[in-house]
């Protein structure tokens, strides 16, 4: 049993270690643990200011699924009309607990706002179904991110990527030549909800909950929802590996995936925490968004206090 162990972390690490593309990952499913550690500052680069995001859409993504993710990237800009707790008052959070500690702060650069720049689609798939890391940094870098911006791009149910579902839910990097940071999410509706879709899917190990309606109807576009909000607050807390994290530099933990699985107050695993309930659908939900919209976001890890913070 003991060997066995040691050969699947063997694995584990080669996997993650391929790629050297990749700072850093989410993973849904894995259970919230009080850090060994704390999560801290390691004097690197940080995102601040205006950050424009540009967005790829490779594969088919219908309208109705790109509207929910576009309108979720312009709800992280504050909008007067939104309730709270909204999705701007999330970003907030990563200024409030990340970026107002860093020494950018003291010449008034404390805040980034991410606006949403460019889109472009790849539907037929320029670079086939199956994608390496080093691919997925290709498409970024063919999208022409401005500097100090980042890439996001996304990849529809039906692509596979290298370590979807295996080990990672999307991953951030950087682009050296243009100066710019890429995020990969990936659709995972029909490869793997149960791992990269909870609480919106049955998990496919620990505590079997049912699973809970997902706020825009869609389970795999709602599950990309939380691992792009992850991807981004770890690409501008960390964007070169030298930022804010906790742990190894080869497998960081970051503002948000050092807090999986919970999304309110008094989670624990298998439940995601208090949440609030949209009365007229039943889906479950902690931020609210541009036009109406819903989301589920995932807690942020507070530095100061070594624990998770939520919006509800």
């Amino acid at each position: 049993m003991a060997s066995f162990s040691r050969a699947i972390v063997l694995l584990l690490t080669l996997l993650l270690n391929f790629s050297p593309l990749c700072i850093a990952t989410r993973r849904l499913t894995a259970l919230y643990q009080p850090p060994a550690i704390p999560l801290t500052y390691h004097r690197g680069a940080v995102l601040r200011g205006n950050i424009p995001i540009s967005v790829l859409w490779y594969g088919r993504f219908a309208p109705a699924q790109k509207s929910i993710i576009s309108d979720f990237l312009l709800s992280l800009t504050k909008i007067p009309q939104s309730p709270s707790p909204s999705v701007s008052q999330w970003w907030n959070t990563i200024n409030s607990l990340y970026l107002s500690k860093t020494s950018g702060a003291k010449f008034g650069q404390k805040n980034s706002n991410i606006l949403l720049s460019n889109q472009t689609t790849d539907a037929k798939c320029s670079m086939g179904k199956s994608l390496t890391s080093v691919q997925i940094a290709a498409l970024a870098a063919k999208a022409r991110p401005k500097k100090g911006g980042i890439v996001l791009v996304l990849t529809a149910q039906d692509i596979a990527v290298q370590g979807f579902c295996m080990s990672r839910c999307g991953m951030h990097g950087t682009l050296t030549k243009t100066g710019s940071t890429f995020v990969w999410v990936g659709n995972s509706a029909t490869q793997c909800p149960g791992q990269c879709a909870w609480p919106f899917h049955q998990p496919i190990y620990g505590p079997q909950t049912p699973p809970l309606i997902a706020p825009n109807g869609d389970v795999g576009i709602d599950g990309m929802i939380i691992n792009i909000s992850s991807m981004i607050a770890g690409a501008v807390t960390n964007p070169s590996g030298d930022g804010f994290y906790q742990g190894p530099k080869e497998a960081p933990l970051e503002a948000a995936t050092a807090c999986p699985g919970i999304y309110g107050k008094g989670a624990f695993p298998g439940y995601p925490g208090h949440l609030l309930v949209d009365p007229s659908t039943g889906a479950s939900f902690n931020a609210n968004g541009a036009r109406g919209r819903k989301y589920m976001l995932p807690a942020l890890f507070d530095p100061a206090t070594s624990s998770c913070s939520t919006l509800v």
